[in-house]
Parts: C-alpha cells; structure tokens; sequence
C-alpha cells in the first residue's frame, strides 16, 4: 500500500493492498476500502463505509461522517456505501445515514459506479444516488433524496428531502428542486418546472429514434395538454406503444410521493 506518514489509518480499517492513501488524510475503524481506490491529501472517511474499487477521492473530500440530521445520536455509527470507479472531487461531503437506534439497521447512504461528483457538492444522510450520475459543483442533495442512473443535476442546484430525480433527467444549474423531477425530462428554475425532453440526454444514452419520439409524445401528453396527471396516464396508457420506457415513466408518476414537477 502507499500509505503517506502523515496519513492516521485505524488498525481495525481494511484497505485492499493496493489502496493509495495521500497526506494528511484520516480513516476511521469501520472503513472498508477496494483495490484501486486513490484517497487524496486531507481526506476524512468514517462511518461504517465500504468503498468498492478503482475510486478517487480528492482533497478535503468527506465520506460517511455523521450526519446533519437532529435525530442523530452520536453513539451510533451511520452506513455508507460506495460502488466502483467513482471520481469524487475536491471537498465533497456524503453523510452517512441517520441511526437514531437500532431499529434503524436498515438505513443506508448508497452511491452507485461511475459517478461524478463534482466540487463542493452534498450528498445528504439517507440518500440514495444511482450510477453514471453526475453532480456538478455545489449541488446539494437533503437527505433521503433518490438520484435515479444516468441523471445529471447542474451547478448551485438544491433538491428537497424525500425528491427523486428520475432517470436521464436533466436538472439546470441553480434550480430549485421540491417536487420529483420525471425521468427523461429537462427540468429549470426557481420554482423547477419540466421544459421538455431531454433530448441530448437520451441521444447521447443511446436511445432509438422511436424511443425518442415516444418519450416526445408522453410529455406533451402529461405537460402540455389540459389532462391532470390521472387523466394523462390513461391518455399514455391508451395512445403511446408499450415499451420500457413508457413503464419506467408511468410508474415513476404512480409512485411519486411529493408529486412532479411540471
């Protein structure tokens, strides 16, 4: 391992052989690191916090520190877990999940594989963020928000608790996110609105032709038609083909707790 002298590594941490650990950087006893991963100079992981292979981690970057939540108790030790070949940029802070006793085992901060999240951003207690996602800077994500696979939330953007931002959602820099943002849509603004597709998004994630056109026809039927959201999905249901995407879409609405954004 490359392990710097000034780095404070607990005994009880396990680090795979070929961890690299920078200066100035603190591990606490419940840490489990995977090969490949790079932790950068000034770094602080805690928490119980397992972090898969082939990360990095840059400075003043923190990960499964205790959270900012009141119902937290000091004397419970929260959960985090990271997947593979994230890049985790300067100063980023993931809370680990709020445990306000131990019938709260079950509470976990995830982040997937192949994220990245960008300076200064906040990864909340409880949250839960998929792979492929991307946090620009200063983002910052309330706990118990769910990030779904390939979305991307743009700079100075906040979200409220318990929102999801579905998945290939496209959010704008400095929205304000307090309903769920649905899955292939560009949502802007203060208050965020849905602006439409997200067209680039789906181009670029690989999405046919016909799905497209598909995704175009769900949203002037839900956004820009005179249908309320039950009227809308009977209107999808009846007029749209079936195909994956019109089910990821219809049951995120079905499913939506705080209501989406339009």
């Amino acid at each position: 391992m490359k392990i710097h002298p000034t780095a404070i590594i607990d005994s009880k941490a396990e680090l795979a052989g070929d961890v690299e650990v920078q200066a100035y950087t603190l591990i606490g006893p419940h840490v489990q690191i995977d090969s490949g991963t790079v932790i950068g100079p000034h770094c602080v992981l805690e928490g119980r916090t397992r972090i898969g292979k082939n990360n990095r981690f840059f400075s003043g970057a923190q990960a499964g520190i205790i959270s900012q939540d009141l119902k937290q108790k000091s004397e419970f030790i929260g959960r985090l877990e990271i997947g593979d070949g994230n890049v985790i940029r300067e100063h980023v802070t993931i809370s680990a999940s709020t445990m306000s006793g131990y019938e709260d085992e079950h509470r976990l901060t995830t982040v997937g594989s192949d994220c990245l999240i960008m300076t200064c951003a906040h990864i909340g207690h409880d949250c839960s963020v998929g792979s492929n996602v991307i946090l620009a800077n200063c983002v910052a994500l309330a706990g118990h928000v769910k990030v779904e696979d390939r979305a991307i939330i743009g700079g100075l953007s906040a979200v409220h608790q318990f929102c999801v931002i579905g998945k290939m959602a496209m959010i704008g820099g400095l929205s304000r996110v307090w309903h769920d943002a649905p899955p292939f849509m560009i949502v802007d603004g203060n208050p965020a609105r849905c602006c439409g597709p997200n067209t680039v998004g789906l181009r670029r994630n690989g999405l046919t032709d016909e799905a497209r056109n598909l995704i175009k026809n769900m949203y002037k039927i839900m956004f820009r038609s005179d249908l309320n959201t039950t009227q809308a999905i009977y209107e999808i249901e009846a007029s749209v083909e079936d195909c994956p995407e019109r089910a990821h879409f219809l049951d995120f609405v079905r499913n939506s707790i705080r209501g989406i954004t339009k």
